[in-house]
């Protein structure tokens, strides 16, 4: 948290509640922010579908409206999700999102100018496994995405390299430790796992200022790195 001050974010605490596990710690995947509204997400995990609700009501204390509610049998997660810019978004299809889920994400953009597109994502270590599309994807700036190239499907290569992305790769013997799973803090600056040392060291070499803290506890034990621990609102 200290991190994120420093950089200038504001932070806003999610209220605990009795219906809220340790799994509402990683914030980002119970919801999504767009220019529009909330978008409250159905989390493929049964114990974090209580999650959205909250979300939706911490951001209503905020003056955030709720754009729309994703309803079974579709379920979405944010980790999921990623925007290639303003106007496309990249959503990944598999345990955790399902075809459902992306559908209903399409109808609820279609108004608004928003293309919803599709990434198939690997068996990786199974359904029990917490394997989203940000496990293999964080975007860095505008046109640049670090990324486990080895666990991408060919079309999401080629869907990034289409569009311009400079594609850094991880270190694959840091995969285990998240170290794909990184946060852009703006103005060239990276909040990362520490103990991905060959990653990190490859982003510095890259020109990117990258802070580290350490991971082992809250984030490799429970597979979820810097970016699964927020859940940005707004972004200047």
């Amino acid at each position: 948290m200290n991190q994120l001050k420093t950089a200038g974010a504001e932070i806003i605490e999610l209220p605990a509640h009795d219906d809220l596990s340790l799994d509402a710690v990683y914030a980002h995947d119970a919801s999504l922010a767009t220019d529009f509204g909330l978008i409250l997400m159905r989390p493929g995990k049964a114990n974090r579908v209580a999650e959205a609700r909250h979300h939706g009501s911490c951001c209503a204390a905020q003056a955030i409206p709720t754009l729309g509610t994703i309803a079974a049998p579709g379920t979405t997660e944010a980790g999921d999700i990623v925007w290639l810019d303003s106007k496309t978004l990249l959503i990944g299809q598999g345990y955790r999102s399902n075809a459902a889920g992306i559908a209903q994400m399409r109808a609820l953009f279609a108004p608004k100018g928003v293309e919803v597109l599709s990434a198939p994502l690997p068996y990786g270590a199974g359904p029990a496994a917490c394997l989203h599309l940000m496990s293999l994807i964080s975007l860095l700036d505008e046109q640049t995405a670090l990324v486990d190239l080895p666990w991408l499907a060919v079309e999401t290569v080629e869907l990034l390299q289409s569009r311009g992305f400079k594609l850094i790769p991880i270190d694959d013997s840091e995969r285990d430790t998240l170290a794909c799973n990184v946060l852009a803090l703006g103005e060239n600056s990276l909040l990362a796992i520490e103990e991905n040392h060959q990653t990190n060291d490859g982003l510095r070499r890259a020109g990117f200022d990258v802070r580290t803290f350490s991971g082992s506890e809250i984030c490799i034990n429970g597979r979820g790195g810097p970016t699964c621990l927020t859940r940005p609102l707004l972004r200047g």
